[in-house]
């Protein structure tokens, strides 16, 4: 059991890094106050933000198993501090460690929606769906102060470009206004993951993230305005949250959703350590259950990273997975139609003195 918890975070310590550090500039002191999202009396380490001089903001995807060409993060680390987050280890190539740096210092791309646009108007640029969140959540807490998401949807409303928002937080209803225009020339879609209905378990497992009623109410908010939304049950983890596959397709189609998402838990390089210690702290009575599940249908090990398995896994628990998941979607109606974000209205060029009257 932890002798010490740190309140408010999911990591508790800093594995080693794997690569050197580089200099980060601070912002100003009084900017940093600027950000933080509240007062909480329980926050015993705050929450740094750097500037980030990144020259573009699209990623462009390479990976053989992700459906998706483009992604788009206004920010690198996340404060959401869920314990199993794949992009932890991105964070040691900024010279930060993938434990409590990674959620309490967070790069932001202060020019991330002029630098889209930039990218938008370059006649290099093949029109597609950008997935805003492809790595860390684009709806963050400090998101409520920057901004940086919303502006970066009116450029994709302004040049028509299509975007799929994948997001924990409920502030995403913050922009339902720009997301019912763009819906209108079917330019969006919204997911929303939930990983666990049990807000105790979400409380350990992710530290700052909407708690799943918050998550349930914006799926409703978005299906009551007609706009695409449906829910990622991700990740899956064995013998902690798969049992809960049923429970939250039904109560998410309940709620409006249309489709549904299922990926199996990934734990990369130092979120292995991370991952595993967090379970023998907060669950040490079935952890060793949790970790035998995990090398069940990872071929013996914590991780698997051949494409075409890492999402889905492998052998009979694995299966067992995939077949529960398919048969509540049928259940519940999910996934029944194909939508298509539509890239016919794209715009290269726009005239911001006419698009004032448009």
């Amino acid at each position: 059991m932890i002798d010490h918890k740190i309140k408010g975070r999911g990591a508790q310590f800093n594995p080693k890094n794997r690569f050197e550090r580089v200099y980060i500039e601070n912002f100003e002191s009084d900017e940093i106050d600027d950000f933080f999202l509240d007062d909480e009396q329980e926050r015993k380490i705050g929450t740094q933000y750097f500037k980030d001089y990144s020259k573009s903001v699209i990623a462009v995807n390479d990976s053989e198993d992700i459906d998706f060409n483009y992604s788009f993060n206004p920010y690198r680390g996340c404060e959401h501090g869920c314990i199993y987050c794949y992009a932890r280890p991105s964070h040691e190539f900024l010279g930060f460690s993938s434990g409590l740096d990674f959620e309490t210092k967070i790069m932001v791309k202060e020019n991330a929606p002029k630098l889209l646009e930039i990218e938008l108007k370059k006649k290099s640029y093949k029109p597609d769906v950008i997935i805003f969140s492809g790595n860390t959540d684009c709806y963050q807490p400090v998101e409520s102060k920057l901004k940086l998401t919303r502006n970066a949807l009116k450029v994709c409303l302004k040049h028509r470009n299509p975007v799929g928002l994948i997001t924990k937080n409920a502030l995403v209803q913050r922009d339902i206004d720009i997301i019912k225009e763009m819906n209108e020339l079917k330019l969006i879609s919204v997911t929303i993951s939930i990983t666990s209905l049990d807000k105790s378990l979400i409380s350990k497992m992710e530290s700052r993230t909407s708690v799943p009623l918050k998550r349930l109410e914006t799926i409703e908010k978005f299906a009551d305005n007609n706009i695409p939304v449906g829910v990622n049950v991700a990740p899956v983890i064995p013998g902690l949250n798969d049992e809960e596959i049923p429970a939250i397709l039904k109560a998410a189609s309940e709620r409006g959703a249309e489709y549904a998402g299922c990926l199996l838990l990934r734990l990369p390089y130092s979120v292995k350590d991370l991952f595993v210690k967090w379970l023998f702290d907060e669950f040490p009575d079935k952890a060793n259950k949790i970790i035998n599940r995990i090398k069940d249908i990872r071929g013996g090990k914590l991780n698997h990273s051949e494409f075409g398995k890492r999402f889905t896994g492998e052998g009979e628990f694995a299966g067992t997975i995939k077949n529960l998941f398919y048969i509540s979607c049928n259940k519940y109606g999910l996934n029944k139609r194909d939508y298509h974000l539509s890239i016919e209205h794209f715009r290269r060029q726009v005239n911001d003195q006419l698009e004032m009257f448009t």
